[in-house]
């Protein structure tokens, strides 16, 4: 019986060394491509175009100056 403890603490030790070691070589290597400003550039692009297809706000259009302070806006008719 302690010998199966003994191997099955073990076998844990180990495996949970192993899988910490893979997590840290995944979560550097998301780091380096999200952290590259290409990379970046791409994902606000993409979040960007999403947001404005879920977006329950219409897009906004400059219709008036009033004067040189006050400008009107309202939302944008799509056709």
């Amino acid at each position: 019986m302690i010998r199966t403890v003994v191997v099955l603490g073990v076998g844990y030790v180990l495996g949970a060394k192993a899988g910490r070691r893979r997590y840290e070589q995944l979560a550097g290597t998301y780091r380096a491509v999200t952290g590259h400003p290409a990379a970046k550039a791409a994902l606000d692009a993409g979040r960007r175009k999403i947001a404005d297809r879920v977006s329950p706000d219409p897009a906004m259009v400059h219709l008036t100056e009033i004067d040189s302070e006050t400008t009107v806006i309202e939302p944008e008719q799509k056709s």
